[in-house]
């Protein structure tokens, strides 16, 4: 399949959402006052950002609530089965031994031709992965005999019969065609599929997560497992790259019927577990600086952001219109004193302004943006009160509140300091000297001052290391010979995602897009409910709720899986080397990644992170242990009790950091922040109040605040506080002024092809078979030269007299040519 097969995901119009239009006149207003009542009583997040969910969860997102009776019939097939072999014993009163025998039955069955049959000894083998639910009474006793029995099934070599079962079916033709033929694909198109991938996620996700009580051989286990699935021991590639084939052929329509989510799933886990979550990323990273002799990094960054609190939104229009509207009747009552939490770090006013609502008015640019679908105001989440008399020019001393310190240490690249000292030069002494960073001669006292602490706080990162030791390699390729290449997960994966980056990276792009909420239906886009419609559609108002709760809650989990699996991949290759982190980002980048991730946001973002698309006694294993209630639509309506919804705020994180991560120090990025009119949608998401999200939001404001003009800094004072207190400081980054605009031209071609060369010779250096042809050895002796073994073709003896007088005896050849001077 050839990249122009598949088509990159177009944003064409980033005004949509869903089917919501712009409101007018008095329904702006109503829509913002509800939006301010909502958002005055939004509390604090109590959400702890990590790789995963808990254990239960992971386990219950993986089933769809139309496969509930999927259950019972895993366990049927079992019981028959298992009932002419245990002699009236139940599984968990048999001997290890004997369960070892059992699935080692098992496995021979898996062998057999006939497949229904194959099937069942499949789903038997599902319903021992689950857990024997039948036989327990608790969710805690489920999960313990899930566990046990995973184990068990690792160690009897359950994993690489499965394997060969799922590339059977993926090469499966007659069933790819038949689900290209239907008109509409449901759950049965998928079933052997679906068990197949379902027993390898629990296998992968129950060995992934480490417990306290774990067993030594279940420890060496996971090592021996984590090893194989990171390693090119499955058809010569690791198996997260039969997952993303996958993904591609759904894609690009030749297997429709392929059950996405559950694919989505296992390919994230089985990266989370091959290259390691974010913990194993900061420790990687600290060993990975020891090793290049660089300085420790100044804080641990997981640690730092879990310590950070979460501010209030800044006052949103309506609130300021009805304090213009209380002032205007002339009432006058004290504030009471509020607890200090803020976007504003001094909860100041600024003096110069009326105190009228355009205190915190949005500037033109803001309220008629390209990209917002609506007006959503930011509300604060304290309870309105008629404002105090303006204050004097001079606000007392005791409401400014300073920050007890600054969570980030300020960090200066090198190329800072050597710019600061090209621009001193050029002031003080008429010329400059390169990139000289150690000459202060002719320079003033305050110059070498300011030098010493920029020098205190440099900092060199990993990869600036690795960009300065491939121009090495670049320019001296003979003298430093080849470069030792450690063989790690991530480099083994890399190299086999390669030839294919781009299909892979459009192809999951366009899953994010189908599954995104702001996304309308269309009939060319991909179908990704292929896993959770049933074969006959609902008909009670019931039925169908349920089916349009498990819709949601379907495309919530891919989002989820996408935006995790799309950050661990830029971490992880980020971390291995920066050109391989590179080629990623360009890739999401002109597959319109950055509209896409905006489009996202640009909802009303509360109400999706507080989504309840959930039946709590439909998950898995609260469904298989406990008498199913009657469900009515009140309680499908009422939903959990949860505050907020996890996997979405997760979501959410995720790819905000994916934003971050692609257009940090990247100019002609950041531009296209400016261009998407990105910055209204950004401060509607500062209304959530969770600390992680805030920042990395904050961070995306703080690059392109220099861009959005004096208007706009000066009326949105409130977060560029939050963005002093909250982000990392760059010594001498004037982003709150914008002084270098002039000097900066946009030229997005001109960037980008400079960085697409710098990818391509890394490319070629290290991973191409024929590299260094010009630099080659020849050999000049003809003895030697006619002496070594040629491989022939088989047929050349067939046709070798053809060949000798087409092309030696039917050319003339100009012997005196030979004799003449060159």
């Amino acid at each position: 399949m050839q990249a122009e097969d598949m088509e990159v995901p177009i944003i064409n119009n980033l005004n949509d959402s869903g089917d919501r239009q712009r409101p007018r006149g008095k329904d702006v207003f109503k829509d913002q006052q509800k939006e301010s009542e909502s958002s005055m009583e939004s509390p604090n997040l109590e959400f702890e950002y990590g790789d995963t969910d808990t254990l239960t969860a992971e386990l219950s997102e993986l089933y769809s609530y139309t496969e509930e009776p999927e259950f019972a019939l895993n366990r049927d097939y079992f019981e028959e089965d298992f009932r002419s072999h245990a002699r009236g014993r139940r599984w968990i009163e048999q001997t290890v031994e004997e369960q070892k025998a059992y699935v080692m039955r098992l496995l021979d069955a898996l062998e057999v031709t006939d497949r229904d049959k194959r099937l069942k000894v499949a789903r038997a083998i599902l319903y021992l992965a689950q857990g024997v639910f039948d036989e327990c009474d608790t969710e805690v006793d489920v999960l313990h005999w899930s566990r046990r029995n995973v184990f068990l099934l690792y160690d009897m070599g359950i994993f690489t019969a499965l394997l060969e079962l799922l590339s059977m079916e993926i090469d499966n033709s007659q069933a790819c065609s038949s689900a290209v033929r239907k008109p509409a694909i449901s759950l049965a198109d998928s079933t052997e599929l679906r068990v197949l991938l379902s027993i390898m996620y629990l296998m992968v996700e129950t060995i992934r997560v480490q417990t306290e009580d774990d067993r030594p051989e279940w420890k060496a286990a996971r090592e021996a497992f984590k090893n194989e699935l990171g390693s090119p021991l499955y058809n010569g590639e690791p198996f997260a790259l039969l997952l993303f084939t996958m993904v591609t052929k759904f894609c690009s329509m030749n297997a429709p019927h392929f059950p996405m989510k559950k694919v989505l799933l296992l390919l994230w886990k089985t990266i989370l577990f091959t290259l390691g979550g974010f913990e194993e990323l900061q420790e990687m990273k600290v060993r990975g600086r020891e090793r290049l002799n660089l300085p420790p990094l100044p804080e641990d960054s997981i640690k730092v952001v879990r310590a950070m609190r979460a501010a209030s939104p800044p006052a949103s229009a309506m609130e300021l219109i009805e304090q213009q509207q209380q002032q205007k009747r002339g009432r006058r009552s004290r504030r009471p004193l509020v607890k200090q939490d803020s976007l504003d770090t001094y909860n100041e006013r600024d003096p110069f302004k009326n105190d009228d609502a355009r205190d915190e008015e949005e500037d033109p640019e803001d309220t008629d943006s390209g990209i917002e679908g609506e007006v959503d105001p930011l509300d604060r989440d304290v309870i309105i009160q008629p404002p105090p008399p303006p204050p004097p020019l001079r606000p007392p001393t005791e409401r400014v509140n300073f920050p007890k310190g600054l969570p980030w240490a300020p960090k200066v690249r090198e190329k800072d300091i050597e710019h600061f000292l090209e621009t001193s030069r050029n002031k003080f002494i008429g010329f400059t000297l390169g990139n000289d960073t150690e000459t202060l001669v002719g320079l003033p006292r305050p110059i070498h001052e300011s030098v010493k602490t920029l020098k205190q706080h440099k900092y060199v990162s990993i990869a600036e290391v690795q960009i300065k030791r491939e121009e090495e390699l670049q320019q001296c390729p003979l003298t430093l010979g080849d470069e030792e290449v450690e063989e790690t997960p991530a480099e083994m994966l890399y190299l086999g995602m390669l030839p294919n980056l781009s299909q892979y990276v459009i192809a999951l792009l366009k899953l994010l897009l189908a599954a995104a909420p702001t996304s309308k239906a269309k009939t060319d886009s991909i179908n990704i409910l292929a896993d959770v419609l049933p074969e006959e559609m609902p008909i009670t108002v019931m039925q169908s709720m349920k089916l349009g709760i498990d819709v949601n809650r379907h495309k919530e989990i891919i989002v989820k899986a996408i935006s995790a699996l799309l950050l661990l991949l830029l971490k992880h290759f980020k971390l291995n080397h920066i050109y391989q982190f590179e080629i990623v980002s360009q890739h999401l980048v002109f597959a319109n990644c950055i509209p896409l991730i905006l489009k996202f946001f640009n909802q009303n973002i509360m109400s999706y992170i507080s989504a309840k698309n959930s039946i709590c006694v439909l998950d898995f294993p609260h469904c298989v242990v406990h008498e199913m209630p009657e469900l009515t639509a009140e309680s499908l309506e009422a939903g959990d009790s949860n505050q907020f919804c996890w996997r979405n705020l997760f979501s959410c994180i995720n790819l905000l950091r994916i934003l971050n991560k692609l257009t940090k120090w990247k100019h002609s990025r950041t531009m296209m922040l400016v261009v998407f009119k990105s910055a209204p949608i950004l401060k509607r998401a500062l209304k959530v109040k969770q600390a992680m999200m805030q920042l990395y939001v904050l961070k995306l404001l703080k690059i392109q605040t220099k861009y959005l003009g004096r208007q706009w800094r000066k009326s949105n004072m409130k977060t560029m506080s939050a963005i002093y207190q909250k982000v990392r400081h760059r010594l001498n980054d004037d982003w709150a002024y914008g002084n270098d605009i002039d000097a900066r031209p946009w030229d997005f071609q001109a960037e980008e092809c400079a960085l697409r060369e710098s990818i391509e010779k890394f490319n070629s250096r290290r991973y191409d078979r024929n590299k260094n042809g010009d630099f080659a050895p020849v050999d000049n002796c003809l003895q030697s030269v006619l002496g070594q073994r040629v491989e022939l073709p088989e047929d050349f003896h067939y046709s070798y007299e053809m060949w000798l007088e087409r092309e030696v005896f039917s050319q003339p050849i100009q012997w005196e040519g030979l004799l003449q001077n060159p």
